[in-house]
C-alpha cells in the first residue's frame, strides 16, 4: 500500500491519535495529531494526518492559523466548510478560555506584565492596534477594549475615548498598548505626543496613565520606563 492511500485505520492501534489522547491524554499529542481529531476524516488521497500536517504547513504551524478564516481555511485542498468551522470554533473556544482566564486572575505590577498579558495577540498583527487595559485600585484587568486600528496619530487618539471607557468602567487607572507591525518597539515622535497627552488628560479627570507599552516582535518599550509617563 502506497504511503499516500494510508488512512487513520492503517496506523497500529497505539499509534492513532484517538487512541493516544485517551491512553497518555491530549498532552501528549503533537500539534498536527490535535487538529488531525478536530478535522476527522481525510480524503481517498491522503490520510487525516496528512491532511493536518500540509494544513499546518501552509499556515507555519499555529502561528497563523489563529487568525485564519473561513476563506482560507475551505481553499486547502481537502478542507470542505464543516472541517473549517470544527477548526475556527476551536480555535475561539481557546481564545475565550485564555482571556477569562486572563481577564479574571490577572494583576499587572510591571511594564513586563502588561506587556506579557497582550504580546502573543498583538505581536503577529499586520496592522496598529491601540488598545487600553482598564484597572481597578488592586491592578487588576476589569477591561480591555481596542480603541482604534490605523497607524498612531495625535489627531486620531482622542484622550475622550479612552477616558470615557474608563470612567463608565470604574477605572483607577489606565494602561495603553499599541503594536509595531514592523517588529521594532522603538517610539516615535507621534508615540511619544500620544502619551504625553494622555496622560495630562488622565491627571484632569483623575484616572492615572499608568503606561504606555509598544509591541513590537517578543520584545517591547515601556514609554513610563523612558520618562514619557
Amino acid at each position: 500500500m502506497s504511503t499516500n492511500s494510508l488512512m487513520i485505520r492503517d496506523y497500529p492501534q497505539n499509534e492513532r491519535p484517538r487512541e493516544r489522547f485517551v491512553q497518555n491524554g491530549p498532552q501528549s499529542l503533537s500539534n498536527h495529531e490535535l487538529l488531525a481529531l478536530l478535522l476527522g476524516t481525510g480524503s481517498r488521497e491522503e490520510s487525516v494526518l496528512q491532511l493536518a500536517n500540509r494544513m499546518l504547513a501552509q499556515f507555519e504551524g499555529l502561528r497563523l492559523l489563529k487568525d485564519a478564516t473561513l476563506e482560507e481555511l475551505t481553499q486547502i485542498k481537502g478542507i470542505g466548510k464543516a472541517k473549517a468551522i470544527h477548526v475556527l470554533a476551536a480555535v475561539e473556544i481557546g481564545r475565550r478560555i485564555a482571556n477569562h482566564t486572563l481577564d479574571e486572575r490577572y494583576v499587572i505590577r510591571s511594564p513586563e506584565d502588561g506587556a506579557k498579558y497582550l504580546m502573543n495577540d498583538m505581536r503577529f498583527l499586520t496592522q496598529e492596534h491601540f488598545v487600553c487595559l482598564y484597572l481597578n485600585t488592586k491592578n487588576q484587568v476589569i477591561h480591555r477594549q481596542t480603541i482604534f486600528i490605523g497607524s498612531l496619530n495625535a489627531s486620531i487618539v482622542h484622550p475622550r475615548e479612552v477616558y470615557k471607557e474608563a470612567v463608565r468602567r470604574s477605572a483607577a487607572s489606565v494602561i495603553c498598548v499599541h503594536n509595531h507591525p514592523s517588529g521594532d518597539p522603538t517610539p516615535s515622535r507621534e508615540d511619544i505626543e500620544v502619551t504625553k497627552r494622555l496622560a495630562e488628560s488622565g491627571k484632569v479627570v483623575g484616572i492615572e496613565l499608568l503606561d504606555h507599552l509598544i509591541i513590537g516582535e517578543n520584545k517591547y518599550v515601556s514609554l513610563k520606563e523612558k520618562g514619557y509617563v
